[in-house]
């Protein structure tokens, strides 16, 4: 009978190292799921996204079910700097889980302000937003392109010197070039993606069933988007990747370890299961032992493929 052990699940992003590799996805994590279970177990914990002003976000309705996920466009509402410094930093000191606060914003000035007033103590990384619109460049988000991400992580940079994760966009097709431009310009770690923009329609009313028209698909319809984008940039580039993409169960989260994430972000499972990220953790364990699987460095980066050839 094998010998059971017990397997290491931390993992290191740049600088810092977490308990194990699972963290919420922005926008889908909230002190009230400390009521369900302990958030302590977390690797991290990752705020939803902050602006510097406060925002109401987008006309109602403003997330509608898919067969597989749901569409949103929340629009990030935020209670702005004040808040978060007066209100949310001091309630998540109380736990021991790194805080990973995201943020964004529509221009690079109000990012690098922003960037620069919430790298306060007890703050452990911050997450830019960068598939936000721009409006410096007619409305495309920063992520679009390999230019303006170069230009907006370089002025994140600048203004702070905690950890600095770059949220890239899967609605470009230069992912790779936009992966190094980000890294280049300082980018500490990748967390690879944010929401497919998508529509739905209302056939009997014949409107969109969002408010805002559009909005950003998330579940299980996309994982295989953000999979092959996290396999491509951690191939390409030399900092970690934290995937985020429709994951669900286990077998997800080992699909993008194997394909080169450090770690993962769970977001739309929560909704579905607020204790998700808790069993995942457990399940992960279980798994790790019953494999006989040490750390998660056997696991990570550990994809036995040809070189990817040019889809035709």
């Amino acid at each position: 009978m094998k010998d059971l052990h017990t397997p290491d699940l931390s993992t290191r992003i740049g600088a810092l190292t977490f308990q194990n590799p699972i963290m919420p996805a922005s926008g889908t994590f909230s002190e009230d799921l400390a009521d369900v279970f302990d958030l302590d177990v977390l690797g991290a914990h990752v705020l939803k996204t902050i602006m510097h002003g406060t925002r109401s976000g987008n006309p109602t309705p403003r997330v509608c079910d898919m067969p597989s996920g749901m569409l949103n466009a929340i629009g990030i509402p935020s209670k702005g700097i004040d808040y978060f410094r007066d209100e949310m930093l001091p309630y998540w000191a109380g736990f021991k889980a790194p805080l990973v606060v995201s943020i964004s914003a529509h221009s690079m000035d109000e990012f690098a302000r922003l960037c620069s007033e919430v790298s306060l103590p007890g703050v452990a990384a911050i997450e830019a937003n960068i598939s936000c619109p721009n409006i410096e460049a007619d409305g495309n988000a920063f992520a679009m392109r390999p230019d303006t991400t170069h230009a907006v992580v370089t002025r994140l940079r600048a203004e702070t010197d905690l950890p600095l994760w770059a949220k890239l966009t899967p609605n470009t097709g230069e992912p790779v070039e936009v992966a190094r431009a980000a890294e280049d310009a300082g980018a500490d770690a990748l967390v690879t993606a944010n929401t497919m923009l998508g529509m739905s329609i209302d056939i009997t009313a014949r409107r969109p069933r969002l408010g805002n028209v559009m909005g950003g698909m998330s579940g299980p319809a996309v994982k295989p988007i953000a999979l092959r984008m996290t396999y491509q940039c951690a191939r390409a580039c030399d900092i970690p990747v934290i995937g985020c993409g429709g994951m669900s169960t286990l077998n997800d989260v080992l699909e993008f370890l194997i394909a080169g994430a450090s770690a993962v972000q769970i977001g739309t499972a929560t909704f579905q299961s607020p204790t998700v990220m808790a069993r995942l953790i457990a399940e992960l364990n279980e798994w790790m032992i019953a494999q006989d699987i040490a750390t998660l460095d056997e696991i990570i980066g550990t994809l036995e493929a040809p070189e990817a050839g040019v889809f035709e």
